[in-house]
């Protein structure tokens, strides 16, 4: 029972002690006043009721919301870091790693701007990074 419906017990209980009379007017009104009062309470303590069960049932949907929202994010988190991983296969797969025959240099190339027709020298021996192949030189002729 709420503190108000206790105020409202003791508040009818005060009436019943002064002994009013219920035939006058002013003992019929404050007899009125005083179910009113009671079925006031009653409604403020069912609404209290309503509102608990509604706030928890509103927590339950913002933990469950919550967890939802984690899953999105993490997996648009992981979705961010395939796309990342597949941009850098795509980058690595247009570059092509090549040893110096003469001194073992390692460099990179790009595939896409790479232009046979080139004579490469090593950046660090600076010799021809493709030497010509007597096969090659018997094309030429």
């Amino acid at each position: 029972m709420s503190n108000l419906s206790d105020q409202v017990s003791y508040l009818r209980g005060l009436a019943e002690g002064l002994k009013l009379d219920t035939e006058t007017n002013e003992g019929k009104l404050i007899d009125k006043m005083l179910e009113l009062l009671t079925d006031m309470a009653q409604e403020l303590d069912e609404l209290r009721n309503d509102h608990d069960d509604l706030s928890e049932f509103v927590e339950s949907i913002d933990a469950d919301l919550g967890d939802i929202e984690d899953i999105l994010y993490d997996e648009d988190e992981d979705d961010d870091e395939d796309e990342d991983e597949d941009d850098e296969d795509e980058e690595n797969d247009n570059l092509v790693e090549y040893t110096c025959p003469h001194c073992g240099e390692e460099m990179t190339f790009e595939v896409d701007s790479f232009d046979f027709d080139e004579d490469y020298l090593c950046p660090n021996c600076h010799q021809p990074l493709f030497p010509e192949t007597p096969d090659e030189d018997d094309e030429d002729e």
